[in-house]
């Protein structure tokens, strides 16, 4: 059963969206503070987090980059609605969506389900059967979600490699940003193009000196990187 850690000051939040939780196979807990989220992060498992923009002790954005700096673990933030720039700090800071609020349970428990089914199911070309795509100077690992880069290990988040999973199942097809979108999140709810050039950047600087992921304008991005003889 799925583990998910909420970190919103609002007492009267959490009960119900436990509950909630339940009906759909998730065990959710919570944290009031984000220094007693960052222990219980520290101290078990989960499979995602939850954190509300608005925190005392440091924000969410602080807070997102503060588990970014330990984690990988799929963050999806509670920003206020119709506040574009929450959105684009907390992708830029690593998050992996984000739910406007006040929001619907349902939503909510949606987006939570959708990036825990990406971080089990990866992309991949039909054509394919081996789990690894390997190209110069690139090694991708479906099964252990693994990325080298040169031989050095890369971290990304859950989002960034279902991107460059994506784009390394058919290298060189162009997918248009609302392609991308769609094919990540599972569904066309709120689409938000700016969110596919942010995590392209991220992705990009993490993989430098590698230039292997092309933009083409007005059309989208292309893994375009040549594979491996070995592969």
């Amino acid at each position: 059963m799925p583990r998910i850690l909420l970190i919103d000051d609002d007492e009267h939040l959490a009960a119900p969206l436990t509950t909630y939780f339940a009906r759909f196979g998730c065990t959710l807990e919570s944290a009031v503070r984000p220094s007693e989220g960052l222990a219980k992060l520290r101290a078990g498992t989960y499979d995602a987090a939850i954190l509300d923009v608005m925190l005392p002790e440091m924000d969410g954005f602080a807070l997102c980059r503060e588990i970014r700096k330990e984690s990988d673990i799929p963050i999806v933030m509670l920003t206020a609605r119709g506040e574009v720039m929450d959105r684009v700090v907390g992708l830029e800071l690593g998050a992996d969506d984000y739910v406007p609020k006040p929001f619907e349970p349902r939503e909510l428990v949606a987006r939570v389900q959708t990036i825990l089914r990406r971080q089990r199911s990866v992309p991949q070309a039909p054509a394919a059967s081996s789990q690894q795509r390997v190209f110069d100077g690139l090694a991708i690992d479906l099964d252990r979600r693994q990325v080298l880069r040169h031989g050095e290990r890369v971290e990304l988040t859950g989002t960034e490699f279902e991107l460059l999973a994506l784009l390394a199942g058919e290298p060189g097809k162009v997918f248009s940003r609302d392609d991308i979108l769609n094919r990540l999140r599972g569904h066309e709810a709120e689409l938000y193009t700016r969110a596919v050039d942010i995590v392209v950047s991220r992705l990009r600087k993490k993989l430098e000196p590698l230039d292997c992921i092309k933009t083409l304008r007005n059309a989208g991005y292309a893994l375009a990187v040549a594979r491996s003889e070995a592969a």
